[in-house]
């Protein structure tokens, strides 16, 4: 009977890739991979976890406590876009979504009367 020795333990430290490279992108809703409002296709490029992953969630949340709704409306309403390309699509609601956006905004930059 053979015996095959035991790989040696590294002694080097390991290696951490530099500070930069670990840059994620903005968190912003998808203009390509979209199904409503790009938020699932947001979160994917954001976190690196798949888009369908982030539908599959919501749908759960909506199930089995209604909030996969209510928190998919939030974050359309708070994501600000991609920046659209020449073939990117955009619709009726991200019209509505974006209106609504600029209403919040410009309420809470609006100086108070004193």
């Amino acid at each position: 009977m053979t015996s095959t020795p035991f790989p040696a333990a590294p002694t080097d430290p390991p290696q951490l890739p530099p500070p930069g490279s670990t840059a994620r992108p903005p968190l912003r809703r998808s203009r390509t991979d979209m199904m409503l409002g790009g938020v699932s296709g947001g979160l994917a490029e954001h976190t690196g976890v798949d888009a369908l992953l982030w539908r599959v969630g919501f749908a759960v949340l909506t199930l089995t406590g209604g909030l996969g709704i209510p928190i998919y409306l939030v974050l359309w309403v708070l994501m600000p876009p991609a920046p659209a390309g020449p073939a990117d699509r955009t619709n009726l609601l991200d019209e509505w979504v974006e209106k609504l956006r600029g209403r919040l905004s410009s309420d809470r930059t609006a100086p108070t009367a004193g």
